[in-house]
């Protein structure tokens, strides 16, 4: 399994052994660089020192020219010359005057004046020469080049080494680093390992890694939505208990009736209640199974354009029966705009339960009156009934769930306006109502909609 700890820790010693090797590539670079300017600085003032020195006649060469070794008259003041380099004197007619103590015997360099680089019996040598011409001799001081090398390394080493031995320090430190800052991730994954189930209590947001908080924000926000679908079944469960509760008794009531009943016309009429009780509970069922759909889906469906008045025509057809058993009519105008809507199932359901919802509440002989109309890209579903409307007092309620109001019906049950305000509202959509002058009530749906003729 992946882990954030390792990956990070991985990442994090790989950039600094990075780091740390351009650094000793750097180093060491630099220090021989810097070295050999020194080293070469050291050179030249060594060489122009003999040379003042000659000049002021505080060196003696061999008495007899014969390239014996250099000698100091007793000066206390002055130290010794460094025995670590090497120095020549010659004579411009090229005798060897005099020589340190470990220079070779042979000439160092040919150059009269200046640096330069040269092997002697298989050693690289680095010479700076000056000639003085006032004395007729040429002073020659120079360093073996694998010495020069072996001090730059040294160098190197002496810098690079502790830095190396302090790397496993260093990445133990790193894996430290990264467990503590990561401490805060294990501690939430700790957190909700140990929760129940039915524990959907929001998470501390205070003093939070901003880095975390956008998580913990999230999650608490999940807990919030499945905490309200939680709440949404247990009222669905009660509600449906309760609802159900009345018509399934009346319905046992009217089969006790009928089988005791004394006559046909009581047994008859005992029939004829169970059935309108049968019919009363499959609506209430039917709009339960569709409050149950809506409330659980939090997504529009997948867009199936179809043109609205062809379903409001197919609604209206299906629903005429029960109207007719009303002995109420559905009217709807010849012509309608064509208008497709990207929410066909919806918009279905919103438009039977308003037409039915006009049906249970019409006077006999009513007229419950459908129409679509198009404005820009919005569809408007209006249905007018001949009813006494709603009371100013109940209009904020009646799209509550099982809300009954005064003009209560006994086919009612209190589920058709909250159904079409939630489809309305899935749809990114509007319900409307108010009462119509003449009376009745007018019901209003608009939403997104594409006109096409």
């Amino acid at each position: 399994m992946n882990s954030i700890r390792s990956r990070l820790t991985g990442i994090l010693i790989g950039v600094t052994c990075l780091v740390w090797l351009f650094a000793v590539v750097w180093i060491h670079i630099s220090t021989q660089s810097q070295l050999e300017k020194v080293l070469d600085a050291r050179l030249m003032e060594a060489a122009r020192m003999v040379n003042s020195l000659l000049t002021e006649h505080r060196v003696e060469v061999g008495p007899d020219g014969d390239g014996g070794q250099l000698s100091l008259k007793p000066m206390p003041d002055f130290p010794l010359y460094d025995r670590q380099l090497f120095c020549q004197i010659w004579a411009l007619d090229g005798k060897l005057l005099g020589r340190s103590e470990s220079a070779p015997g042979v000439r160092l360099t040919n150059v009269a004046n200046g640096f330069s680089d040269t092997e002697v019996a298989g050693d690289r040598w680095r010479v700076f020469a000056v000639e003085n011409t006032q004395l007729g001799l040429r002073v020659m001081v120079g360093d073996s080049l694998s010495v020069r090398e072996r001090l730059v390394q040294n160098v190197v080493t002496g810098l690079v080494l502790p830095a190396l031995l302090m790397l496993p320090v260093l990445a133990l430190m790193i894996w430290l680093c990264v467990r503590r800052g990561l401490d805060p991730l294990s501690r939430l994954a700790s957190v909700l390992s140990k929760r129940q189930a039915q524990d959907l209590r929001p998470l501390p947001e205070q003093n939070l890694p901003k880095e975390i908080a956008p998580a913990v924000t999230a999650l608490n926000g999940l807990f919030h939505r499945v905490e309200e679908a939680r709440e949404r079944e247990r009222n669905f469960a009660i509600f449906a208990a309760h609802e159900l509760k009345t018509p399934l008794a009346g319905l046992k009531t009217q089969a006790q009736i009928a089988e005791g009943a004394k006559d046909e016309k009581m047994r008859a009429n005992a029939v004829r209640q169970i059935a309108a009780g049968v019919d009363r509970t499959s609506r209430l069922t039917n709009q339960l199974l569709d409050l149950a759909a809506l409330e659980t889906s939090d997504e529009m469906e997948t867009p199936a354009y179809e043109p609205a008045c062809q379903l409001l025509v197919a609604v209206s057809t299906d629903m005429r029966m029960l109207a007719a058993q009303r002995g109420i009519s559905i009217e709807l105008p010849e012509a309608m705009p064509l208008v497709q809507l990207p929410s066909p199932h919806l918009f279905t359901l919103a438009a039977r339960n308003l037409i039915e919802n006009a049906v249970n509440h019409s006077p006999r002989d009513g007229t419950v009156r459908c129409r679509i109309e198009a404005e820009a890209s919005k569809v408007r579903l209006i249905v007018e009934d001949d009813g006494p409307g709603i009371p100013e007092n109940e209009m904020p309620h009646v799209t509550e769930r099982f809300f009954r109001g005064a003009h209560r019906n006994e086919t009612g049950s209190g589920l058709g306006l909250a159904i079409v305000k939630m489809a309305t509202e899935r749809m990114s959509g509007e319900l409307q109502l108010r009462n119509r002058p003449q009376g009745g009530l007018s019901a209003s749906i608009i939403v997104p909609g594409t006109i096409i003729g």
